[in-house]
């Protein structure tokens, strides 16, 4: 009996993982919830646990791959036996073979090579790039081709070692889900040499950092991406991969890394802006990810509302209880706790910001499930504090450091940052004074909290230095009235100056 192995749950709006590594190899034995693989997202690092126990029959999804939500990773055989590729032929032992205009005799049983799982809700796909050409040899697992649909782009690699054959889908072909890309012969011999084209001419004259640069190595989509955004140049950065593949990690190290001194040029010139411009093609998911971020701010009517808390009241409570409340609770008093409970809070007052829109219905939350932006050497990602409502200050306390702490070492499961109806974005972490924090649907609110910086305020006719920190709400003017969005952040403000509110529910 054969099990597949698919990508887990990755979460609200992620749309793609990439293959980090394989613990295991076609093969080898496997047992019940052992570790096969792990991915890497936008948010977390994923890992792949056994379905079953039995034996690793093969690994549809090389490392570097990018693939969408419950793609095929690998299938195992519970039977305990691995289906094994034919072996190459040693030199001595093969069959002599008849030889025409160059080509070796192919020989062995045809393989297709399908589309593979483009995911929930894509039908069709792009033919990018082929990284192989007819009549050459192909190994297992080796990537052919490349894909690309409106939400990842996909690698498709080689079911079985031999010849490719044919190629019946060209690059720039649009195929759908269940097409058939290309044929390969299974155990047969690559082609002969075959005159060399001007290309593969000036490679071979060309020196081995040139020849790197000027290679047909595809890099990883992920990485392609990454130099995208962060506007590395190719030749900035030293592949890590197989046969000298970019990866996602090569272009992180890369931009890190100060930049090389530019090499004087031979004769001054003027140069004009387009010289000195770099134009990249965005790619498909990146077109995609600007179109529904631009399709979320045209459904929602966002609207962001302002105000000040002073903070005086809170520091100084933490001041005089920290010690007690860290010897009983074996946890630190911080600040997030203040702002979850005093958002619960409001919350009751106001549950339209709490709510979501479903079609042309209202769903009213009667729970609290608070998503809290938690800082990791990748970035910002959001876990959920549920019923936070119900939640004491030390267990909210508790429940964040637990969290933080999972996020900071990339073992954060979908589960737990899954199913959050208000969101809170601490900007001030990292020195934000004030921004209007975009919301995250189907949420109809999220608070943004800001740096806590000593201004002059007024108090009593009198000028007084106090710690104040801006707040900023934004919402879904669909379900939020500017009275409610207002007042939900005037009791925030309240709670927040003066906790004692808190105790007595006011």
């Amino acid at each position: 009996m054969t099990t597949e192995v698919r990508v887990p749950a990755l979460g609200e709006s992620v749309t793609e993982a990439t293959i980090a590594t394989w613990f295991k190899k076609p093969g080898d034995r496997v047992e019940m919830d052992e570790m096969l693989c792990e991915l890497e997202t936008d948010k977390v690092t994923v890992e792949v646990p056994s379905p079953a126990a039995g034996t690793l029959a093969e690994i549809v999804a090389a490392e570097g791959e990018t693939v969408g939500p419950d793609a095929l990773l690998a299938q195992i055989d519970e039977a305990g036996t691995a289906a094994a590729a034919p072996a190459k032929p040693k030199a001595d032992e093969a069959e002599p073979a008849e030889k025409s205009e160059g080509q070796d005799k192919m020989t062995g049983k045809s393989v297709d090579v399908m589309v593979p799982s483009l995911g929930e809700s894509v039908t069709e796909a792009t033919v990018a790039t082929w990284f192989k050409k007819p009549g050459d040899r192909v190994e297992m697992d080796e990537m052919l081709c490349e894909l690309e649909t409106d939400k990842v782009s996909v690698e498709v690699p080689a079911l079985a070692a031999g010849v490719l054959a044919e190629i019946l889908a060209e690059e720039g072909t649009t195929v759908d889900a269940k097409a058939k890309l290309a044929l390969i012969t299974e155990g047969a011999e690559g082609t002969a040499s075959a005159p060399a084209t001007a290309q593969e001419t000036v490679l071979k004259n060309a020196g081995p950092e040139e020849t790197r640069l000027r290679s047909d190595v595809e890099d990883a989509p992920s990485a392609k991406k990454a130099m995208a955004e962060k506007g590395v140049s190719r030749d900035q950065v030293q592949g890590s991969g197989r046969d000298g593949r970019v990866m996602k990690e090569d272009v992180a190290k890369a931009s890190a890394a100060p930049a090389p001194a530019a090499k004087a040029p031979a004769a001054p010139r003027s140069a004009s802006d387009a010289d000195r411009e770099e134009r990249v093609k965005m790619t498909r998911l990146r077109q995609t990810i600007a179109r529904r971020l631009k399709d979320a701010q045209n459904t929602a009517a966002m609207l962001t509302t302002y105000n000040e808390a002073d903070m005086s009241g809170i520091m100084q409570l933490r001041n005089e209880y920290k010690d007690a409340f860290e010897k009983k609770h074996k946890v630190k008093l911080g600040f997030m706790s203040f702002f979850v409970k005093a958002c619960c809070h409001a919350l009751k007052e106001v549950p339209e910001v709490n709510a979501e829109i479903d079609g042309t219905d209202i769903v009213y939350k009667n729970f609290v499930h608070m998503g809290v932006a938690v800082g990791t050497p990748t970035g910002l990602v959001v876990p959920v504090v549920r019923d936070a409502d119900q939640k004491s200050f030390a267990e909210i306390e508790k429940e964040i450091g637990a969290l933080g702490l999972k996020g900071r070492d990339g073992k954060l499961s979908m589960a737990e940052m899954q199913g959050g109806t208000f969101t809170i974005s601490n900007g001030g972490v990292y020195g934000s004074l004030m921004s209007s924090p975009i919301l995250n649907p189907p949420q109809s609110g999220i608070l943004g909290m800001h740096k806590i910086q000593e201004r002059p305020m007024v108090v009593g006719g009198e000028i007084v230095i106090r710690p104040m920190m801006y707040l900023a709400l934004s919402y879904d003017h669909r379900v939020v009235d500017g009275k409610g969005a207002v007042t939900f952040l005037v009791r925030v403000k309240e709670a927040l100056e003066d906790p004692r509110r808190l105790l007595m529910d006011l």
